[in-house]
């Protein structure tokens, strides 16, 4: 009985440690000079993250856009920092992406709108 037990607790645990959970990015930071955006998500320990890497892109290409440029595009890959330790590890990693917004990076919202009244 007490393997029983051991064998249903140790596939509780692998089935909590398989768990897909869908994750979307936020941005986190970014620099309107340099005309780049971070984006992250947090996953806990026992986490698969399932990224829809669309989505990261609008996300980005809307933040590019309010500084006036036409597109973005991810590079240098992804960094991870834990952001909460355990007495059995990092029990939350918080996941960034950085993205260079593309085009010509000049004005943004408020000027885009002067300019629809004329106004420079």
């Amino acid at each position: 009985m007490k393997k029983i037990a051991m064998l249903v607790a140790g596939a509780a645990l692998l089935a909590l440690a398989a768990c897909a959970t869908a994750k979307t990015y936020t941005a986190t930071g970014g620099s309107r000079s340099d005309g780049t955006v971070r984006l992250s998500y947090e996953v806990g320990m026992f986490e698969a993250p399932q990224v829809d890497e669309a989505q990261g892109l609008q996300v980005a290409r809307q933040r590019c856009a309010t500084w006036g440029y036409s597109g973005a595009e991810a590079f240098g890959g992804i960094t991870t920092q834990c952001t909460a330790m355990g007495s059995s590890g990092c029990m939350t990693t918080l996941v960034s992406k950085e993205y260079q917004c593309t085009g010509n990076g000049g004005g943004g919202y408020a000027e885009i709108q002067m300019s629809a009244y004329g106004a420079h």
